[in-house]
């Protein structure tokens, strides 16, 4: 039976089916093969609201909407001009300023793709142009902008918390110190990479000003991380928080919400979203015919009751999460595997926050990982003269550093759990 549903998707997706139908399909097939013929159809509406009656899913399109006003308001710009007035005098200054940026907008729209176009418009011609290699600009911009889903607020996390009941405050929380610590990593090595470039410093008159401009942007992630660490607000209420927030810097303070822009706002959110949740309608349809079947109670006994330790588990896990990313999206992957994955972490005793960061990194090399990783075709849609192959080899020394963190978080896990264990 589990050839059944491993081949048929991998069938359906080599012909090229949307991986929504595909999840939904199998999961019809399934059903009718498996548990009792067109009688068993009778759930597939009950599973489908099931799937998206749930609280936490409602921070998810607002967190969408919120990136997608930020990437027409501007805020964007002038972050990346502050960051580049306060960094570029430092030896390779500007791909400093460009991952600093990238911090702080992934703060703000819990979007990789969000991130990765916002701040990839505005910095590479400029960087390009100011003497940097581009193939290493290309990398430093694919890798910084996966921090948009490990950084909260993120996506992902609100996707883990919604399939496996975990507090995705408590998620958000955990993945403070893990972004931190791989953006100051980057920072490092791209610096390093750079240091012959050495820009003219800008005035103290100049950083201020440019401070002054990129306050409002710099706001919105104290609001919303702030104030779910205090206890304000849940992160669904932070998510509508955000977007009436995002909404007025763009209507009353860049000035440039129009009807137009209001159009490809909420025709870009309403796209993304009806992806996202058919994604979760079929991987619910799927995982329901899965345990009548009983397949993940079945792995989650033979994982556990083998004489094997449970880091070689662990690895294993970790190896075909990094398999399925060179073939599937964030999404896909997290809400596919982690009705089978979240019971055997549980069950070899290991923290399920802390998994769900390393889970996280997962899906960040995916995002980068020829050759469906997102931000690659992000990279190439910002300049036509930019080929796929240019962009990996610019990207892989930041997937080894993502690699090897990693493997120290698994070794320090109190990385992602410190915070989350203050808060409790």
């Amino acid at each position: 039976m589990s050839f059944f549903f491993t081949g048929g998707m991998g069938i359906l997706l080599v012909l090229g089916l949307p991986v929504a139908f595909t999840l939904g399909l199998l999961a019809v097939a399934g059903m009718f093969f498996f548990n009792g013929g067109t009688f068993a159809f009778m759930q597939v509406p009950i599973i489908a609201y099931k799937s998206l009656d749930d609280f936490t899913l409602t921070a998810l399109p607002m967190y969408v909407l919120m990136s997608q006003v930020l990437v027409i308001s501007g805020v964007g710009r002038d972050l990346y001009e502050m960051a580049s007035r306060w960094f570029r005098h430092f030896p390779g200054g500007l791909a400093i300023a460009t991952l600093f940026c990238c911090t702080i907008f992934s703060a703000i729209s819990g979007s990789s793709v969000a991130t990765a176009v916002t701040v990839g418009s505005v910095a590479l011609p400029e960087m390009v142009r100011r003497g940097y290699n581009k193939r290493h600009v290309l990398g430093l911009l694919a890798a910084g902008g996966t921090l948009g889903i490990l950084i909260p607020p993120s996506i992902p996390m609100i996707i883990y918390g919604s399939v496996t009941g975990e507090s995705v405050g408590k998620l958000f929380i955990a993945g403070i110190i893990p972004g931190i610590i791989l953006t100051i990593a980057f920072m490092i090595f791209s610096a390093y990479q750079t240091r012959h470039i050495k820009d003219v410093p800008a005035t103290w008159g100049e950083r201020l000003e440019a401070s002054r401009k990129a306050i409002w942007g710099l706001l919105l992630p104290v609001v919303i991380i702030g104030g779910i660490y205090a206890g304000i607000f849940t992160p669904t209420e932070a998510a509508a928080v955000g977007v009436v927030f995002s909404f007025a810097i763009a209507a009353f303070v860049y000035k440039n919400l129009t009807i137009s822009n209001l159009k490809e706002i909420m025709l870009a959110t309403v796209k993304t979203n009806t992806m996202i949740l058919f994604i979760i309608i079929g991987a619910m349809l799927l995982g329901f015919i899965l345990t009548i079947l009983q397949i993940p109670q079945t792995i989650v006994s033979f994982a556990t009751s083998q004489d094997i330790n449970p880091w070689i588990i662990f690895i294993l896990i970790n190896i075909v999460l990094l398999i399925l990313g060179m073939f599937l999206e964030t999404v896909s992957i997290l809400v596919i595997t982690l009705p089978i994955l979240y019971p055997i972490i549980i069950a070899l005793g290991f923290d399920p926050i802390w998994f769900a960061i390393i889970m996280v990194i997962n899906m960040e090399l995916a995002l980068i990982s020829p050759p469906v990783g997102l931000n690659l075709f992000v990279l190439k849609g910002l300049d036509k003269s930019n080929t796929i192959s240019e962009i990996v080899k610019g990207v892989i020394p930041y997937a080894v550093i993502m690699l090897v963190f990693m493997v120290v978080l698994s070794f320090f896990p109190e990385i992602a759990t410190v915070l989350v264990n203050n808060v409790e």
